[in-house]
């Protein structure tokens, strides 16, 4: 697999406030902090990660 997609996600947005399922994904996600970035493989999962929190985070780049 070299050619492996890889997403990259930046946290825009607080945990503070939201429902505790959406704070377990951003762990999940490796993101705990506003303005942290991260690189994961391009998966189904992921990509439904991401759906959950989208609007706690920010799709930077798409390899």
């Amino acid at each position: 697999m070299a050619d492996a997609k890889t997403i990259k996600i930046e946290q825009i947005g607080s945990p503070i406030r939201r429902h505790h399922s959406q704070r377990e994904t951003l762990i999940g996600l490796k993101l705990n902090k506003i303005g942290r970035v991260t690189e994961l493989a391009d998966t189904p999962s992921v990509r439904g990660m991401i759906t959950k929190v989208h609007h706690l985070v920010r799709i930077v780049d798409e390899k």
